[in-house]
């Protein structure tokens, strides 16, 4: 019998899929506030490049297992590949816990970006596959809620006990229970949805295998617009990184408390997650470009009103701008993927646009770091602003005018 596609009809299982990427994402949340800040003060690393490596090993381990995972989950199933990912994941806040160097918690980090590539690209391509393409914009939206939310959640509660009871290794205790929770509900609960692809699939009519390599090269430079989805993609969590390790850093050179730190930590990614789901609602019927191409440039702006700041209160209005920004883009960019490509090759097609995507941390982290060892936090932060009002501009040709390659 065939399984059936839509939102009221799978309910259950997108809610329970819902609940397990708030999981995945809070594993991330709870080194966002506090991880950059223990390189100088608990293992005295004192260059800022070497401090946000940690960003760099987790970009680089997610962007593989990014590319590799569409395609593994093809060959053994999304619930198996979920499955491995959370057990990647579990050793990562004990690692944290009793690290007795910096290079543990690199280490650490690289399993984290595995645990995030296997685990949060099944929940994205198990929400698409059970929604049906009518409603993929709001399933991504919901998916991507889901992790964002739990990101400002766990930025900001490991924040506050950060503040009570010091940056180490108090604030890790929580991972230990994500990680336990994310597992258990994955191995007893979830199950796979490989009868949705072959729904979907029958509607088609033609086959849609192909090569990974066949897909690699049409989302990086055959098709234009897969390419201007992909850079767009890169740069955002280009954005990221510079979130996630340097911002940190910069605000605590202000005199910034670890309790303020953690709430323009957490400000990022609430206002990023909660407004996910109208952006990919919306996208649905306004279409994909105008959000992907506004956002990116709504995003440098906020970037650059970052560096120019020298407040509290004006650098929680552009964290919260960057995260209306990055709302904009950040489900529709998977929503337009699954738009172009077939179903039963969706996950591989996912898969490389994500390690484009994720390979963009690793970027960010260096480069930014780089940049503030030289140049300083604030050159740093125009740099990547200018960057990002380029991809926009890059998106925009690229969506608007570029030339398709069949799938």
């Amino acid at each position: 019998m065939a399984a059936t596609l839509g939102l009221s009809a799978n309910w259950r299982q997108f809610a329970l899929l819902v609940a397990v990427n708030a999981f995945v994402g809070g594993m991330v949340g709870m080194e966002r506030s506090i991880l950059p800040l223990l390189a100088d003060s608990e293992f005295g690393v004192a260059s800022r490049t070497a401090a946000v490596s940690f960003v760099a090993s987790f970009g680089l381990a997610k962007a593989i297992a990014n590319l590799l995972a569409g395609r593994l989950s093809e060959t053994y199933t999304r619930r198996r590949i979920l499955i491995a990912g959370w057990i990647f994941g579990v050793p990562v806040p004990f690692l944290l816990i009793f690290a007795p160097s910096w290079g543990w918690v690199i280490g650490a980090n690289a399993l984290l970006g595995v645990n995030q590539g296997l685990a949060w690209s099944m929940t994205v391509n198990m929400k698409i596959d059970l929604v049906g393409p009518s409603r993929r914009g709001l399933a991504l939206g919901f998916n991507e809620a889901a992790g964002y939310l739990s990101v400002a959640a766990a930025a900001f509660f490991t924040g506050v006990i950060a503040d009570h009871y010091g940056l180490h290794p108090e604030p890790f205790y929580l991972g230990i229970a994500l990680a336990a929770c994310g597992l258990a509900l994955s191995v007893l609960f979830v199950r796979d949805t490989s009868p949705h692809v072959a729904t979907e699939a029958a509607s088609h009519g033609e086959s849609g295998s192909g090569s990974l390599a066949s897909a690699f090269t049409t989302v990086s430079w055959r098709d234009s617009r897969l390419f201007g989805i992909s850079q767009a993609g890169f740069v955002n969590n280009l954005n990221d990184a510079l979130a996630w390790a340097v911002f940190p850093l910069f605000f605590a050179s202000r005199g910034v408390s670890l309790q303020d730190i953690g709430i323009l930590a957490a400000v990022y990614p609430l206002v990023w997650g909660g407004l996910q789901m109208v952006t990919g609602w919306a996208s649905d019927s306004l279409g994909r470009s105008r959000f992907i191409v506004g956002g990116m440039v709504l995003q440098g702006l906020a970037i650059s009103l970052v560096g120019f700041g020298d407040s509290f209160g004006v650098w929680a209005l552009a964290v919260a701008a960057l995260g209306v920004g990055t709302a904009m883009v950040y489900p529709v960019l998977l929503a337009a993927i699954g738009d172009s490509v077939h179903p039963e090759s969706r996950a591989t097609y996912l898969g490389v646009y994500r390690f484009w995507r994720d390979a963009g941390a690793m970027a960010g982290a260096l480069i930014a770091g780089a940049i503030a060892d030289s140049l300083g936090f604030r050159a740093a932060i125009q740099a990547v602003a200018v960057v990002t009002i380029g991809s926009g501009v890059v998106a925009s040709f690229a969506l608007n005018n570029g030339k398709r390659v069949s799938s």
